[in-house]
């Protein structure tokens, strides 16, 4: 990413997702949740949906703080949220370097949207993902139980990280097969 100095203050929560693959519009409803509440001044909610190459022209006048909210399957239980540290310094052999931030059907994912931005000379600071490890990604409208269940949860914890809070990962569920509960996981991006 860019060593340069970020837009001062601005905080950008994008939801990204597919509403048409169930539980991949996890990120949209999170985002749709998020614009009905009252945020600190300079934050901001996209609902980007598929349109990746929209968050990258919002990205455009920078920002001191990203957040995403996704589905991404990491192998937990349906439902899992997790919050990881979007870094593009991690180890080629860390296990989180081959997890994408976005998976399948996106065709430009959130990744590909900061090597683009950062080529043309935006400036972004930290970048965290809340994720949510989805139960059903085939063709349908609505998320699954577990998933819709998340997603205040997750609209609580991105709503404190965009207030400056330090937060991990929310304990997981009975049943869950996180290997490190209540930590944050750090990525690779690209």
């Amino acid at each position: 990413m860019n060593t340069g100095a970020p837009a001062s203050g601005r905080t950008l929560i994008a939801g990204v997702g597919n509403i048409f693959l169930s539980d991949d519009g996890f990120g949209v409803e999170v985002a749709r949740t998020l614009a009905d509440r009252t945020l600190p001044e300079g934050v901001e909610v996209a609902d980007v949906g598929i349109r990746a190459v929209h968050l990258a022209f919002d990205l455009l006048d920078g920002c001191e703080l990203l957040i995403l909210a996704d589905a991404a399957a990491r192998g937990e239980a349906p439902g899992t949220v997790t919050v990881l540290e979007v870094s593009s310094t991690a180890a080629p052999d860390d296990d989180q370097a081959h997890v994408g931030l976005v998976m399948d059907p996106h065709a430009l994912g959130p990744d590909a949207v900061l090597g683009l931005i950062d080529t043309l000379g935006a400036r972004v600071g930290r970048v965290v993902a809340v994720v949510c490890e989805p139960g059903a990604t085939a063709p349908g409208i609505g998320l699954s139980p577990p998933v819709a269940a998340a997603v205040r949860p997750a609209a609580d914890l991105i709503e404190r990280l965009a207030a400056g809070e330090s937060v991990t990962s929310p304990r997981p569920s009975p049943g869950s097969r996180r290997t490190t509960p209540g930590h944050p996981r750090r990525m690779r991006l690209g």
